[in-house]
């Protein structure tokens, strides 16, 4: 995967100065890793006349595999065996477009302290990217291009076989763009069109690629005759983010028509006047509550036992201070849906490499489930018979014996402000029992003064004077005394 950036020069300003605007240096080649392979670059020439930067893609073909599973995450989506048989080392593509933007990242920001007026003022520019996939042929790739304010676009169309003519052309073509461009905007021309002109991403498309869209797009693609075909593509035509991102480019295609902010013509809403909140769901406040707690217990690695299906093991991954989150439950079934949730099969090594999630019964010890910060019982110990308490309050605070343990459970007082929840039953079918506050307090003390714990108590939801919260949380804490007990125990068996 190949790509050049020339620009020419005279003495008085040189073209290599274009290693300042890079923040490569000329005289150096450089090499950057990245998720599928390692980026290079190098300067072909570089003199006061004429200056070419060149990136190229290695691309480990194991990598691609690992991480794309043949399911449109590297792999051509056309093809059965496109995770062994694909274009991706070669043709330029969304793996190109994020080299790009991490090598050349300050560049494609339009940041040089260097040379600050040589970022900001236009430059002669020739850019070349030998095979680029274009589905739409040479015409959209004019399209798409030509409104940018480039003064030539080369498409070529490259045979599918130079010795048989006859068989016609493929699907990709040789760009050559030429004209004088800030160096900035054409890098993000290129970041945002290339995987447009490819049609396909090799990672999952999140809400957050709106946002980079924009950033890339300012200035150029709230006005662009081809906006909604870009933005389709760009987002793999998630109807959602590219509804969202065409609201948002509409409002910067207002605000630029009537030179005014954006913030200027988007404000139907007087947020000083409007105070009408949505109420936040009880298990919203439950999964922060529990945040709240394990980022003041300082955890790190984390266990959620009964972890259903990955709400909590979801929210604890989008906080980096957890570093591993390991998500355990009996039913096969629920983990099958949490890995779904988690979209395991789509997620990066690095975040992949932080989530584990383990079938497992927690009514027996497991080793697998020992050295961990601390452990999350949520809405859990309501679910057992009473007499299966003891097993697990063993195998939790016995065996695996995190330094925090957290532990959720329904106030059954606070049934009386259901309004739709009859005298006298529980909240779902399947609770075996709903302690009182006094009745939760009891057993959390038996528990810690058995096994070496101390507790803390803290209400989720409305604290109602008279009931209490609808929900109860108590926050165990290893003591030394209890480990020093525990070992004077191991040492006696």
């Amino acid at each position: 995967m190949f790509l050049t950036i020339s620009t020419t020069g005279n003495p008085e300003r040189p073209a290599t100065d274009l290693g300042f605007l890079l923040h490569k240096h000329p005289e150096r080649a450089q090499s950057f890793p990245t998720s599928h392979g390692t980026a290079h670059v190098l300067y072909p020439e570089a003199s006061a006349e004429r200056c070419t930067a060149a990136l190229l893609l290695e691309v480990d073909p194991v990598a691609l595999v690992r991480r794309g599973k043949g399911k449109g995450r590297g792999g051509a989506p056309d093809s059965a065996l496109a995770q062994y048989v694909n274009d991706r080392p070669y043709a330029a593509s969304s793996l190109l477009a994020v080299a790009l933007a991490k090598v050349f990242k300050t560049a494609l920001h339009g940041d040089c302290k260097a040379m600050p007026e040589r970022a900001a003022a236009p430059l002669p520019l020739r850019i070349e990217v030998p095979a680029l996939p274009a589905r739409g042929g040479a015409d959209l790739v004019r399209a798409l291009f030509g409104p940018l304010g480039w003064s030539a676009v080369e498409a070529e169309p490259v045979a599918l076989d130079a010795e048989f003519p006859e068989w016609g052309d493929s699907r990709y073509v040789r760009l050559v763009l030429e004209g004088e461009l800030r160096l900035a905007d054409a890098l993000n021309h290129l970041y945002v069109l290339l995987p447009v002109l490819d049609d396909a991403k090799h990672y999952w498309v999140a809400p957050d690629e709106v946002d980079k869209l924009l950033r890339a797009g300012d200035g150029w693609l709230a006005g662009h005759p081809e906006r909604k075909l870009i933005t389709e593509r760009y987002l793999s035509r998630r109807r959602g983010l590219a509804r969202e991102a065409t609201e948002r480019l509409e409002l910067v295609r207002l605000a630029e028509a009537e030179g005014l902010d954006v913030e200027d013509v988007d404000n139907a809403v007087d947020e000083t006047t409007d105070t009408e909140e949505r109420p936040v769901p009880l298990a919203q406040r439950r999964r922060d509550a529990i945040l709240s707690a394990l980022r003041g217990a300082g955890a790190a690695r984390v266990l959620d036992l009964g972890c259903g299906q990955g709400q909590l093991v979801q929210a604890l991954l989008k906080d980096p201070r957890f570093t591993e989150v390991v998500g355990v439950d009996v039913s096969v079934r629920a983990l099958t849906v949490a890995a779904r949730r988690l979209r395991l099969d789509r997620m990066g090594e690095r975040q992949a490499a932080r989530v584990t999630l383990v079938q497992g019964s927690l009514a027996y010890t497991d080793k697998r489930l020992s050295g961990y910060d601390a452990a999350v019982l949520s809405e859990v110990v309501e679910h057992l018979d009473p007499p299966r308490l003891p097993a697990l309050e063993y195998a939790v605070f016995g065996s695996a014996r995190p330094r925090t343990v957290l532990v959720t459970t329904p106030n059954v007082e606070y049934n009386v402000r259901w309004e739709t929840l009859p005298a006298g039953r529980v909240r779902h079918s399947d609770h075996r029992f709903e302690w009182t506050r006094e009745e939760f307090r009891s057993w959390a003390a038996r528990v810690a003064e058995e096994y070496g714990y101390e507790t803390g108590f803290t209400p989720v939801g409305p604290d109602d004077p008279e009931v209490g919260p609808p929900t109860q949380m108590a926050v165990f804490t290893r003591t030394a005394t209890g480990d020093d007990e525990k070992n004077e125990k191991e040492g006696q068996a």
